[in-house]
């Protein structure tokens, strides 16, 4: 049953964040179900202004900015029994004090998982045109290719391997559904039927590097998976094979893999580096067969607003006495990132 006082809640970020993240129509639909300020966006817990906030607040409206929830922070709010966290990975925004106190977690990662998988379907098919290579030729010849120089591009037949079934994973799956590709999936948590539903074939992971033509990363950055992708596996890719990350900088041996790149062997799409950003000297910034972005996969600008609605959705199922619908347990922080 909803309580006959609306909760109370406080954003708790970098005010930059907010205008995107909740244009005004999403701002109201937070004010129907909550009492919550606008123009107060916490991103000093200690700050003078902050404390009565906290002192009051049920519930958190968290993201980018936000600083970690600690014990002290807890303390300061002794009502607090929700976070709304208007981004992906709430990884580095809560600890052990806020499980103790049995405050429930919402993450706005479906939504963010939107861009980040229709950047990296947008990449692979571009990649499977070979695009960048007839760019670059183009520039320079200013003539069209011959057959033999396209008898290798195309996407009819493609293998793509998938490594992790993660929100993004499983979106990027069903985005490829009605491409003429093969899809190959690693993921330590499925069985092959799970696999064939996502609409891929589950092998091992030295086998889909073995036989992909297009590599693509959507594990989460745990202590198993550092430098997942390490110099033997890296070798495994076939010759003029493609690596896409769109994930994070350290599944990678980054020393290992700009060799492949600087010897022409690997072509590569990399939105997530390490270090991020790479150093001025890089050459990755000046190879012909290296596609670098600035971590622009995941939600920006008028993406933002999706991780807006779900915050709203989940702020009126809190006002309606109901259960989140993206609730992260602590379980959960074992296997996401």
């Amino acid at each position: 049953m909803p309580s006959a006082q609306p909760p109370r809640a406080v954003f708790a970020m970098d005010p930059v964040h907010l205008p995107l993240l909740f244009p005004p129509a999403l701002v109201a639909r937070l004010r129907r179900a909550a009492e919550i300020d606008p123009a107060l966006v916490v991103q000093d817990f200690t700050h003078a202004a902050a404390t009565p906030a906290l002192a009051d607040a049920d519930i958190l409206i968290t993201g980018w900015g936000c600083p970690r929830l600690d014990a002290s922070t807890l303390a300061a709010a002794p009502r607090l029994r929700t976070v709304l966290h208007a981004a992906g990975s709430v990884r580095s925004l809560i600890g052990e004090a806020l499980w103790a106190r049995g405050v429930t977690v919402s993450s706005a990662a479906t939504a963010n998982a939107v861009p980040v998988a229709e950047y990296t379907l947008a990449v692979i098919l571009l990649a499977g045109k070979d695009t960048l290579t007839h760019r670059d030729r183009y520039r320079r010849t200013h003539t069209p290719p011959t057959p033999g120089e396209t008898a290798t591009t195309g996407n009819h037949g493609r293998r793509v391997g998938v490594v992790g079934a993660s929100r993004i994973g499983r979106r990027l799956l069903h985005l490829l559904r009605p491409h003429d590709v093969e899809v190959l999936l690693h993921d330590p948590y499925l069985d092959p039927s799970e696999a064939t539903e996502l609409g891929a074939r589950l092998v091992p992971l030295e086998d889909l590097l073995r036989h992909s033509d297009i590599v693509t990363l959507h594990a989460p950055d745990l202590p198993e998976t550092r430098h997942l992708l390490d110099r033997a596996r890296l070798a495994l890719i076939r010759d003029g094979g493609v690596l896409i990350n769109t994930s994070r900088g350290a599944l990678v041996d980054h020393t290992a893999l700009t060799d492949e790149l600087v010897s022409g062997r690997l072509h590569a799409v990399l939105d997530v580096t390490e270090p991020e950003p790479l150093p001025a000297d890089s050459p990755l910034y000046r190879l012909p067969n290296v596609f670098l972005t600035p971590h622009i996969a995941g939600s920006l600008g008028n993406e933002l607003q999706r991780m807006g609605g779900i915050v709203a959705d989940e702020l009126e199922r809190v006002a309606q006495g109901l259960g989140l619908a993206h609730e992260v347990r602590r379980a959960d922080l074992a296997r996401v990132a």
